[in-house]
């Protein structure tokens, strides 16, 4: 896929998610078959830049091309500089938050908050854009901030004509959050209405629901978030779904078990060991959903400390269940979460 100046290896992308996309797991999902991964967002703050949580937000080393950093806050300004700031520490592609629907964001009017009020959307992204001239920048945005307010479609031409060069589009207003189901009849308008790519986010969890969302709404790819946490490689099943109409089989826990060590180790090398561990704890979590036994092992697990003794954990889990043949991945009912404590 041709997309902002870049050729990507598909048209798949992961959706920035808050302390999740951080640099290990964007590098796991590319390996396993997105084409771009954007960065958990960057705060616009510029007394922010020193903290420690900001430097590592913004290490790219070792990083596959191209780098997307989302950047979040209300003064065209500030975001302007928080651009700069970005661009001359790595950043390839400048990614817009205008799709967060956190109370903490929106409270201080960024975020989905932001498409309350046009006039300023388009002072933010003209300042973006001609802050960092020879480096794109893009949109995340959501249907709109409620039910009865959905202007994705005039927020995506006052984006267009700004110079925003691609837009991503989650199938919610802010209001909804994260409940109901996603809508993607509003993408497919907003699609109709520019000219610029246009992916489509929300609710996106299987290789055929990717199919079909881009089917309905004519989107040029699909942004997928929660469905690739602990399921990194959604990526290639939708990959080769979408070229060849056939899925692939579900990977053995035995495969599971070798993604998750290097993503453990990846996460202790990128955040130091006492980090390491703690932010390992949820990934572990996700990556055992579906599986027998995955209750009491994630108690078990949040009680250890040590990378030695999570690794071990670890490993007697998906040994147990690699040696017992065990289906993974189905996202069925956990039955039989008796089968390790017996």
């Amino acid at each position: 896929m041709q997309f902002a100046g870049f050729t990507l290896r598909n048209n798949l992308f992961v959706a920035p998610m808050a302390g999740v996309t951080d640099r290990p797991f964007r590098q796991l999902c590319k390996s396993l078959g997105a084409g771009l991964a954007v960065s958990e967002m960057v705060t616009s703050n510029s007394l922010l830049y020193g903290s420690a949580k900001t430097r590592r937000r913004a290490d790219h080393q070792g990083e596959a091309d191209p780098i997307s950093v989302q950047i979040a806050g209300a003064d065209p300004r500030l975001m302007a500089d928080a651009a700069k700031y970005n661009v001359d520490h790595g950043a390839q592609i400048i990614d817009i938050n205008m799709g967060c629907p956190a109370k903490k964001v929106c409270n201080v009017m960024a975020g989905s908050a932001l498409m309350q009020d046009q006039p300023l959307v388009a002072k933010i992204l003209a300042a973006v854009v001609s802050a960092v001239p020879g480096t794109p920048v893009t949109l995340k945005l959501r249907t709109g901030w409620n039910r009865d307010n959905r202007n994705a479609a005039a927020i995506a031409g006052i984006a267009e004509s700004c110079g925003i060069r691609a837009l991503a589009i989650h199938g919610r207003t802010r209001s909804d959050q994260y409940q109901g189901a996603a809508e993607y009849d509003t993408i497919a308008a907003v699609k109709a209405r520019v000219g610029i790519p246009v992916i489509a986010n929300g609710d996106i969890d299987t290789p055929q629901k990717a199919k079909s969302v881009l089917a309905h709404t004519g989107a040029d790819g699909v942004m997928i978030g929660r469905a690739a946490q602990g399921r990194p490689w959604i990526f290639r099943e939708i990959e080769h779904y979408l070229a060849t109409g056939t899925t692939l089989p579900p990977p053995t826990a035995a495969e599971i078990h070798g993604i998750l060590r290097r993503h453990l180790a990846d996460l202790y090398a990128f955040y130091g060991e006492e980090t390491g561990v703690k932010i390992a704890r949820k990934h572990i979590s996700w990556y055992t959903k579906g599986l027998g036994g995955a209750a009491q092992f994630r108690a078990r697990m949040n009680q250890l400390s040590d990378v030695d003794e999570q690794f071990a954990a670890a490993d007697e889990f998906f040994l147990y269940h690699a040696a017992n043949d065990s289906p993974c991945h189905a996202r069925a009912a956990e039955e039989t979460e008796g089968a390790l404590a017996a």
